[in-house]
């Protein structure tokens, strides 16, 4: 086997990030600050903590950071009047509801009544369709992550067979189009799919993303594969077990500082590129 890359989420992330900066300064030259609006509803500790994360995010690149916090009780029609006043407010580029939502809120129609233009998070119908005719601006933040990576180490999607584990309608069905759309040929399994670990073995490119800690075992994988893990379980545990795969994978993402960081510097990216559009 080649010389293994680790492919390092935080480098990539940074890389994003300094481009950023200056596409910033020459919004404010313009008397434009681009911001993101965050939607949090109700008191889940790990949401408030990932609200907090994304608004640390944007200070550092000088994108302001609008913070909304509703109540436990809100209802469905109350959380859609936040956002189509959000929606009607040219100060805001981008719109970022949190998940999840509590369970009597219709969170499909909330994500839905997010304009097209502000979706910088990727989570529309719209969106999506977007993405999968391969015009979307604004793909799901993690699929964007995965491929922002391939693009960063020049790793070799065309023509590879990508298993896809996951089909989540802001994770495994997006970066299954998006990969797609780069002429990979991709499976795409799930919880229902007999004999996966078969169907991995075939795989020049595994997305892990599943949401199940050390998920897939390194006897599912095939000497070079390339691997990325989206996923991030309790005491920041990927969706691959790691140490048995390390060995097998050509490429591999870690977990904690493989594609997370990206994902956050891509909600940035589209943030400003929305801010952009409206200049």
């Amino acid at each position: 086997m080649e010389k293994q890359i680790i492919l390092d989420g935080k480098h990539v992330a940074k890389e994003v990030k300094d481009s950023l900066k200056h596409r910033v300064e020459a919004l404010k030259e313009q008397d434009i600050t681009p911001c993101l609006a965050t939607i949090l509803v109700g008191n889940d500790p790990s949401s408030e903590t990932y609200v907090k994360m994304k608004g640390n995010a944007c200070g550092r690149l000088g994108i302001r950071s609008m913070q909304i916090h509703l109540p436990e009780e809100t209802t469905t029609d109350q959380l859609l009047d936040q956002i189509i006043a959000l929606n009607e407010d040219e100060s805001v580029h981008g719109i970022l509801l949190q998940h999840p939502v509590p369970r009597h809120i219709d969170e499909r129609l909330a994500f839905d009544t997010i304009s097209i233009e502000k979706d910088v998070d990727g989570v529309t119908t719209e969106g999506f369709g977007q993405t999968a005719f391969h015009f979307g601006r604004f793909p799901s933040c993690t699929p964007a992550a995965i491929m922002e990576i391939i693009n960063f180490y020049n790793l070799e999607v065309e023509g590879k067979h990508a298993v896809v584990i996951g089909r989540s309608p802001i994770l495994g069905k997006p970066v299954s189009m998006m990969l797609l759309n780069r002429n990979a040929t991709v499976t795409v399994c799930h919880s229902k799919t007999e004999n996966l670990p078969q169907i991995v073995q075939q795989a020049d490119v595994i997305v892990a993303a599943v949401g199940m800690p050390k998920f897939v075992k390194g006897d599912w994988v095939k000497e070079g594969a390339v691997i990325l893990d989206a996923g991030y379980n309790k005491g920041n545990i990927g969706d691959v077990d790691y140490d048995s795969c390390v060995t097998k994978a050509s490429a591999i993402t870690p977990v904690p500082g493989g594609v997370g960081p990206v994902t956050i510097s891509m909600l940035l990216k589209h943030t400003v590129l929305s801010a952009e559009m409206k200049s």
